[in-house]
C-alpha cells in the first residue's frame, strides 16, 4: 500500500478539504487517533507514517501499551478521551499530555492535587453534557460556570471544551453549542467530531478530532 492510499493520508486529505471550505487553517486542528482497545501492531503503521497525537480511553489500557511505544517515538502526544476515575487521576497526569474529560468538583480536586505532587500540570478540556445523557459523562450545561471556575482557582490550564454528541441525532446543533460555550467562556479548543462527523466538526470551530473506526478499522 502507497502512502497516498492509506487511511491516514485519506483522514488528512478529509480534514484539509473541510478547513478550506471552512476558510481555516489545517494546523488550527489536530487530528486524535483513537487507539482504544488496538494493539501496539495495529499502532506502529500510524506512527510509522507520522502520526503523533493518540487517543485512549482507560488510563490502565494505555499503561500497558503506551511507555514503550512513547519510548520508541518520544513526540508521541497521548490524549485521555474516556471518563477519568478521581482514584486514576495520578496515573493519568505521569502518563497523558492531555485530558479531555474533566467533569466534576471532585476530579478538578484530585487532578490538582496530582499536578502538584508530580510538578506536572497536563491541559485538561471540560467535557460538557450537552445531549442532557448522563451515563455518557460530561457536566451539565448549568454547572459548567461553576465548575470552569473552580478549575481554574486550582491551577488547572483548561483549554477547551469536550463533547460527545447523543447518538443517532443530528450533531450539527450540537457542535455549534459547544462551539458557542467556549466562546462564551474564552476558550480556545472544541475537542468535538468522531469518524462519522470530523468533518462538520471542522467546519463549526473544531480545534480536536477524535477519529478511530476511520484509521482502524471497525472494531470487532
Amino acid at each position: 500500500m502507497e502512502i497516498a492510499d492509506t487511511p491516514l493520508a485519506t483522514v488528512r486529505a478529509n480534514i484539509a478539504a473541510a478547513c478550506k471550505i471552512a476558510r481555516r487553517d489545517p494546523g488550527e486542528v489536530t487530528l486524535i487517533a483513537v487507539s482504544k482497545t488496538h494493539p501496539a501492531e495495529a499502532i506502529m503503521p500510524l506512527l510509522e507514517e507520522g502520526q503523533r497525537h493518540f487517543g485512549e480511553n482507560r488510563v490502565q489500557e494505555a499503561q500497558a501499551k503506551w511507555p514503550e511505544l512513547k519510548e520508541r517515538f518520544p513526540a508521541t502526544q497521548l490524549h485521555l478521551i474516556g471518563q477519568l476515575q478521581s482514584n486514576k487521576a495520578e496515573d493519568a497526569v505521569q502518563l497523558f499530555d492531555c485530558i479531555h474529560s474533566l467533569d466534576r468538583p471532585s476530579l478538578v480536586t484530585a487532578l490538582a492535587k496530582a499536578f502538584d505532587k508530580h510538578g506536572k500540570q497536563v491541559p485538561c478540556f471540560i467535557q460538557v453534557d450537552v445531549g442532557e445523557e448522563p451515563q455518557k459523562g460530561g457536566c451539565p450545561v448549568k454547572d459548567l460556570p461553576a465548575l470552569l471556575d473552580q478549575a481554574r482557582d486550582a491551577g488547572i490550564p483548561v483549554v477547551g471544551l469536550m463533547c460527545i454528541p447523543p447518538f443517532d441525532f443530528e450533531p450539527v446543533p450540537f457542535f455549534a453549542f459547544l462551539d458557542k460555550l467556549a466562546r462564551d467562556h474564552g476558550l480556545e479548543g472544541r475537542s468535538m467530531g468522531m469518524s462519522g462527523d470530523y468533518e462538520t466538526a471542522i467546519k463549526l470551530g473544531a480545534t480536536h478530532v477524535r477519529v478511530g473506526t476511520a484509521l482502524f478499522g471497525a472494531r470487532d
